[in-house]
C-alpha cells in the first residue's frame, strides 16, 4: 500500500487549493488586466514578471532547504508571505505598483511547490510513480475554480478576481499548517555535488526541454481566454474549455502510474511534446472551430499531463538525496520560470503583430525542437 501511514488527504488538500489559485490566475488574470485597461504588451510583461522570479526563487528556497531540512516550514512561510504581498494589488492602479506585487507575491508564492513535490516524494518513496494519484487532487481543484469563476464572470466584473484569489491563496497557507514535515527515514542520504550531475549531457537535454516546453505554453496562458473572447466565446464556454483541458489530465493521472513503468520516461516525453505542438498548431489556425478547439484542449493531457508527471520521475531519479529538493527546484526554475517568462513576454510582443496565428505556431516550433532533443539526446530512467 503507497500511501499507508501517509498524509494522503493532507497531502492531497494542498495540491487541491494549491491549483485552485493558478484555476484563478492562468485563465483569469489578464482579462482583468485587460478590465483594468492595461495592453496586450503590458500583460505580458506582467505574466513574465510572475514567472520571471521561478528562475531565482525556487533554487534559493531549495538551497535553504537541502541544508538546513524542515521543508514544510519554507512551504509555510512562502504562503503566508504571498498571501500578504498579494493582498497589496487591492490598493494600487499603477504599472509599477502592480509590478512590485507581482514580483513580491510570486517570489514568495515560487517558494512552496517544489518543496512540497519533494516532500511528497519523500513520503511516498520507493512508491514516486503513484505521485499522480495525489497530484490528481491539484488537477480537480483546477477544474472547479475554473468552471465556478467563469460562470461567476457572466454575472459580475472582473474585479471579483483577485478576492477569489486571495481565498485561495489563505486556504493553502491553513493546509499547509496540517502537513507534517516527512520522516528522515524517507529520505536517501545518497549525495552527489549539484554541479556533477549538471554537467551530464542528458541532464542538460532535460533541463532544455522543460525550458521550451513551457515556453511553447507562454500564448496559452497568457491570452488564451483573450483570444476565445475575440472570437466571441462566452466566459461560461471559455471555463468549461480551460476545464476540460484540465479533465484530460486528470484522467490520464489515474494512469500514469502504471504507463511509467511499462513505457518509461523517454517514450512518454516523446509522446507529450509531439502532440503539444499539434495543439498549437490547431489553437492557432482554427479558433472558430469548436470541434478542434475541444480536441486541442483534450492534447492537455499530453502538453501539461503526462509531460508533467514524467518529468517529475525523471528529477526524482537523477537528482537524489539531498540534491532532492534542488532538482525540483531547477525543473521549476528553468521550465516555468526562465521558459515560462520568455513565452509570456514574447507572446505579449508578438500578439498584435504578426498575430495569435503566427504566435501559436512559434509555440508549435518551441514543442518540436524540444522532441528533437529528447529524441536525439535523453536517456531513460527505467
Amino acid at each position: 500500500m503507497p500511501f499507508k501511514n501517509k498524509p494522503y488527504w493532507r497531502l492531497s488538500g494542498f495540491y487541491f487549493f494549491y491549483f485552485a489559485s493558478l484555476g484563478v490566475l492562468l485563465p483569469y488574470w489578464g482579462l482583468y488586466l485587460q478590465w483594468k485597461g492595461f495592453s496586450a504588451q503590458a500583460i505580458g510583461e506582467f505574466t513574465a514578471i510572475l514567472l520571471v522570479t521561478r528562475v531565482v526563487a525556487p533554487n534559493i528556497w531549495s538551497w535553504i532547504a537541502d541544508h538546513h531540512g524542515q521543508r514544510m516550514k519554507i512551504v509555510r512561510l512562502g504562503s503566508l508571505m504571498s498571501t500578504i504581498a498579494f493582498a497589496a494589488v487591492l490598493f494600487g492602479n499603477s504599472y509599477i505598483w502592480i509590478a512590485g506585487v507581482l514580483l513580491l507575491f510570486s517570489f514568495f508564492w515560487n517558494a512552496t511547490l517544489p518543496q512540497f513535490e519533494a516532500t511528497t516524494l519523500q513520503y511516498l518513496g520507493e512508491h514516486s510513480h503513484h505521485y499522480s494519484k495525489i497530484r490528481i487532487w491539484g488537477s480537480i481543484g483546477f477544474i472547479v475554480i475554473v468552471i465556478a469563476l467563469g460562470a461567476l464572470l457572466e454575472h459580475f466584473d472582473a474585479s471579483i478576481i483577485p478576492y477569489t484569489m486571495l481565498i485561495s491563496l489563505l486556504a493553502i497557507w491553513l493546509i499547509s499548517l496540517t502537513v507534517p514535515e516527512s520522516s528522515p527515514r524517507d529520505l536517501s542520504l545518497t549525495h552527489q555535488p549539484i554541479m556533477t550531475i549538471l554537467k551530464r549531457p542528458e541532464v542538460l537535454a532535460f533541463l532544455a526541454i522543460c525550458f521550451l516546453v513551457q515556453l511553447s505554453h507562454g500564448p496559452y496562458y497568457t491570452f488564451y481566454t483573450i483570444y476565445l473572447e475575440q472570437h466571441h466565446y462566452s466566459r461560461t464556454l471559455i471555463g468549461q474549455l480551460w476545464a476540460l483541458g484540465v479533465i484530460a489530465e486528470v484522467v490520464v493521472f489515474l494512469f500514469m502510474h502504471r504507463w511509467l513503468p511499462r513505457h518509461g520516461v523517454r517514450k512518454v516525453l516523446l509522446v507529450s511534446l509531439l502532440l503539444s505542438s499539434l495543439r498549437w498548431l490547431i489553437i492557432g489556425f482554427y479558433p472558430d472551430s469548436l470541434a478542434l478547439l475541444l480536441f486541442a484542449q483534450l492534447l492537455h493531457a499530453a502538453s501539461f499531463g503526462t509531460f508533467h508527471v514524467a518529468a517529475i520521475e525523471w528529477v526524482h531519479h537523477h537528482f537524489t538525496g539531498k540534491n532532492q529538493g534542488r532538482g525540483q527546484g531547477l525543473y521549476s526554475s528553468i521550465g516555468f520560470g526562465a521558459g515560462g517568462a520568455i513565452g509570456s513576454l514574447f507572446s505579449g510582443y508578438f500578439w498584435l503583430s504578426p498575430g495569435p496565428t503566427a504566435t501559436f505556431s512559434m509555440a508549435a516550433i518551441a514543442a518540436a525542437l524540444a522532441f528533437i532533443i529528447c529524441f536525439r539526446w535523453l536517456k531513460d530512467v527505467y
